[in-house]
């Protein structure tokens, strides 16, 4: 288990235990974190999980994927520090993960 917080564009925080193996983006999902829409339910299929990770926590959660680059071309406000939610599993060592909304998933 770890302990993510999903902050929404306005401040607002969100601090959610997420069970090993799911993804960011399904424990927003399981747990109503506003911000997060998820339109093809984590298939790395549109761009509607995006998050900004924290600078601290980029080593932690990988590379992005070809497939999840192509995605993110779907997205507004794209920065370095961009993923899609859905692309992050959850492991121990994400235990902290700090994770930001941008404003508009579309």
């Amino acid at each position: 288990m770890a302990k993510i917080t999903y902050v929404e564009h306005n401040g607002t925080e969100h601090v959610i235990d997420v069970k090993t193996g799911l993804s960011v983006m399904e424990g927003a999902v399981k747990n109503n974190v506003p911000g997060i829409d998820a339109d093809c339910g984590g298939a790395c299929a549109c761009a509607t999980c995006h998050v900004y990770v924290d600078q601290a926590w980029l080593d932690k959660t990988g590379d992005r994927s070809a497939m999840e680059d192509s995605m993110l071309d779907f997205a507004e406000g794209v920065e370095p520090n961009s993923r899609l939610s859905c692309q992050i599993k959850v492991t121990d060592d994400l235990d902290g993960l700090r994770v930001t909304m941008p404003e508009s998933q579309h």
